[in-house]
């Protein structure tokens, strides 16, 4: 049909008399126009009538999966490829082949494959969103598997392309990459390495998106805000984002948050030196002011009960230090803190619960406070701990309890003065 056409046109401009050159060039002319003309129309009805057309039926769908594709371009780059064609068949059957029109044939067949390359990582991309709307996706990050498909792609457009101007077939190509898989293996290295750690962190469900990790040796502590083949995004607490790669989170240690997040508690390790010197047995008239305390009131009574009945079964004179027991305002301060962290609201209680002594050192006797608050925002949690911490040391001088801490300047002027 079309040779019918263009032999038509030809005698049709030979039957007006014109030179055999300018023949040609307006027979030439002709074609290129019409061409050009075909290849605008193309283009116009791709884009114009159906694209739009498209457009208009998936925002009237109920579904979501097609207005993922429209927003990511898939239809629009897909329209690409129709002026391509009309002037890739223009060049192939038309036009006589010289070295220029092979060179645009290769030009467009190029440019086809990338079109095509384009449409393909829009679509991925498309797929890709589609299942980070899904459930599932929270407990499975696949970016790092959505880069890796991406990659077979443009490796196999690379070959297409290289293939088409070379003239060599893609299946040569590739069995000489074979010699330069050495190479291929050290320029990639990370590439491979981050594929790999990808697959373990999903399969073992080691770190996700929205995940609370720390990792001191990249100065990374806060929120992961994204997973890819290469690095893990961390957004940390400063507004800083730190960069890891992702096989880091494989050969190294981190810490991740997320089982203290689910457990629904935080946990407060913090503890106070007292000094050992200010440790003594409690006298009555101590242990009559501390009975006053609701929460103790109940514990003096039965501790008070216990000891006479020791004291008694070993016939122990009432006063008597040496043998016998005693309560001690150290021991009474610490019932009192395990009393006060029992009653506390934003403590939980059928988590770890302890109120104890560390090992004494030089700078007294820690009293180790481990338990879990309810608070788990860092504010509010912090906050907690201020407000506990404040209490224990207003409330220690009713125990005749003194802190420790290393003498300052104050302390020496004091003993100057004396």
């Amino acid at each position: 049909m079309v040779e019918t056409l263009i032999n038509w046109y030809h005698d049709l401009l030979a039957g007006t008399g014109l030179s055999d050159k300018l023949l040609v060039f307006v027979e030439n002319a002709t074609l290129v126009l019409a061409t050009v003309l075909l290849a605008l129309l193309a283009d116009f009805i791709a884009k114009g009538i159906i694209i739009s057309t498209i457009h208009r039926i998936a925002r009237r769908s109920r579904n979501n999966w097609d207005d993922i594709f429209v927003e990511r371009k898939v239809f629009n780059r897909l329209a690409h490829l129709a002026p391509a064609i009309i002037v890739y068949y223009a060049l192939d059957h038309i036009f006589e082949g010289n070295e220029l029109v092979r060179f645009l044939e290769n030009v467009t067949q190029a440019y086809m494959v990338i079109v095509v390359l384009l449409v393909i990582d829009a679509i991925i991309n498309s797929l890709h969103e589609i299942y980070q709307r899904t459930p599932i996706s929270e407990g499975r990050n696949i970016k790092g598997y959505v880069q890796v498909v991406k990659i077979i792609f443009y490796f196999v457009a690379v070959i297409l392309v290289i293939s088409i101007f070379s003239g060599e077939a893609p299946k040569s190509l590739i069995a000489g990459l074979g010699a330069m898989a050495a190479v291929l293996i050290l320029v990639f290295k990370d590439t491979i390495l981050g594929f790999v750690a990808s697959i373990q962190l999903s399969a073992n469900h080691m770190v996700r998106v929205g995940d609370w990790i720390s990792m001191p040796k990249f100065n990374a502590d806060g929120t992961v805000t994204e997973i890819s083949l290469n690095t893990v995004k961390v957004q940390n607490w400063d507004k800083t984002i730190a960069t890891i790669p992702t096989y880091a989170l494989v050969s190294d240690s981190f810490s991740n948050w997320k089982g203290m997040e689910e457990s629904g508690g935080r946990r407060i390790k913090r503890s106070i030196n007292v000094d050992m010197k200010s440790v003594v047995f409690l006298d009555k008239a101590q242990i009559e002011k501390l009975r006053k305390f609701h929460l103790l009131s109940n514990y003096i009574e039965e501790k008070e009960k216990e000891i006479k009945e020791f004291n008694a079964s070993l016939q122990m004179e009432e006063g008597e230090v040496t043998n016998g027991r005693r309560m001690t305002n150290l021991g009474t301060f610490r019932k009192y803190l395990e009393n006060y962290l029992h009653f506390h609201p934003r403590i939980h209680k059928d988590m770890t619960f302890l109120v104890r002594h560390l090992q004494p050192t030089d700078k007294g006797i820690p009293l180790e406070i481990y338990v879990f608050s309810k608070e788990q925002e860092w504010a509010n949690y912090e906050s907690l701990q201020a407000d506990i911490f404040d209490h224990i040391l207003a409330i220690m001088p009713e125990f005749g309890l003194r802190v420790f801490q290393d003498p300052t300047g104050d302390d020496f002027q004091k003993l100057g003065r004396h």
